[in-house]
């Protein structure tokens, strides 16, 4: 038998006695927890830790500069938000016994496998909310309003700018290193952060991946390309985005 079966079976017991556990769950405290202000800057220190160092790998200059698809440039989203969940989860286990862990890990792979919630990143938001809710259930609310405060500003943050693929068709292939000069400077003109430029000769085209506010627009930025390229530098425009 695996070691971590009978320790969650020792938690499991405890739980249903109402005693503590021998791997030291103890139950929730109820709104009394916020009186335990160790435990709230120690609990804030460790999900702003778990962030800052998922962040630190997922935007790791040498692989991030190399990325290509949409998925590949938005993936660094959801390392931040499953080091957020691990990070609450971890809390919770030390708080009420590895019986935790075993449920919520249950629960994400029911979501993950037999829920259709989209993208993985979206998969991480329903976990982190399943945590949350649970955590509400097993009268921590400190942990659970914590979490969910916390949660809040990391989606904030992460999802403040817009990420775009923009592929340029129909260029002469003589003419596709001014283009993408010219497409260029217009983007950057307009605060746009290119993540990454590929000019591709064989198929007349140029792709750009940026990102920019969420106030931008599309339609009136074709216009500008409309007015200031070269009759020769424009092409037809595909969009997309996350």
């Amino acid at each position: 038998m695996l070691p971590i079966v009978p320790m969650i079976l020792a938690d499991l017991s405890s739980i249903l006695s109402g005693s503590s556990g021998s791997s030291g769950a103890t139950g929730g405290e109820g709104w009394a927890g916020f009186k335990d202000y160790d435990f709230l800057i120690h609990f804030v220190l460790q999900m702003l830790m778990a962030s800052l160092l998922a962040a630190a790998i997922a935007y790791h200059p040498k692989v991030y500069g190399k990325l290509e698809s949409l998925d590949e440039v938005e993936a660094p989203k959801t390392f931040i938000m499953y080091a957020l969940v691990a990070a609450v989860i971890g809390t919770m286990v030390l708080r009420f016994g590895g019986i935790v862990g075993f449920v919520v890990f249950g629960i994400g792979g029911l979501l993950r496998f037999r829920t259709n919630v989209g993208s993985a990143a979206q998969t991480g938001r329903v976990i982190l909310a399943t945590v949350i809710g649970l955590s509400a259930g097993l009268d921590l609310p400190q942990v659970a309003i914590l979490s969910a405060a916390f949660g809040f500003i990391i989606i904030w943050v992460i999802e403040t700018r817009t990420t775009y693929r923009m592929v340029v068709q129909g260029l002469h292939k003589s003419d596709i290193p001014e283009a993408a000069v010219a497409y260029r400077q217009i983007l950057q003109k307009r605060r746009c952060h290119i993540i990454q430029e590929r000019k591709n000769l064989n198929k007349h085209a140029i792709t750009f991946v940026f990102r920019v506010s969420r106030k931008f627009d599309m339609a009136e930025l074709e216009q500008v390309f409309e007015s200031k390229l070269d009759e020769n530098h424009r092409g037809a425009i595909d969009w997309e985005w996350r």
